[in-house]
C-alpha cells in the first residue's frame, strides 16, 4: 500500500460555536488530507475552512464542514462542502457580490473564498439552509 493510500478520504467537524471553528481550521492545517498540497495551498484551504465555519456561526448557528480527498484522472484535490440549515441565502447573486453583507463585516467572505478555490458552488433556500461546495485542486498535479 503506497503512502496515498494511507491518507484518509474524509474528514467531518460539527460546527456549533467559536471554539469548532478554531478546532476546524487548526485540525485541518495539521491533517494529513492537505499534507500533499503546498504549504500555499494548505493556506487557502485553512482560510477557506475558517471563512465558511464562521458563516455558518454567524447566520446559522450550527452545520458542518467536510473535506474530502478528491482523485480524478490523474489529479488530486480536496472537496470542501459547509452545510447548514439555517435561515438562507435571500440573494445568491447579491450575496456574492464584494462588500456586500447582511452581518455588518466586510463582505469578502463568500465571494474570497470563491477566489481562492477552483472550482465554488452555492445552494441556497430561504428557511432551509445553505451548501458551499468547493474544490481545490493540487497545482501541477498530472
Amino acid at each position: 500500500m503506497d503512502d496515498a493510500s494511507k491518507v484518509p478520504l474524509s474528514v467531518h467537524f460539527l460546527i456549533h460555536s467559536d471554539m469548532d471553528v478554531s478546532i476546524a481550521v487548526l485540525k485541518t492545517t495539521k491533517h494529513e488530507i492537505i499534507s500533499d498540497f503546498p504549504v500555499s495551498e494548505r493556506s487557502l484551504i485553512a482560510t477557506t475552512v475558517s471563512e465558511l465555519a464562521r458563516n455558518i456561526i454567524k447566520y446559522a448557528t450550527r452545520g458542518s464542514i467536510r473535506i474530502t480527498r478528491l482523485e480524478r484522472d490523474g489529479r488530486l484535490g480536496l472537496e470542501i462542502t459547509a452545510e447548514d440549515h439555517g435561515p438562507g441565502i435571500a440573494d445568491v447573486s447579491e450575496a456574492m457580490r464584494d462588500h456586500v453583507s447582511t452581518g455588518g463585516t466586510l463582505g469578502l467572505g463568500l465571494s474570497g473564498v470563491k477566489r481562492m478555490m477552483d472550482e465554488f458552488q452555492i445552494d441556497s433556500v430561504v428557511s432551509r439552509g445553505t451548501r458551499v461546495t468547493v474544490r481545490k485542486w493540487k497545482k501541477g498535479a498530472r
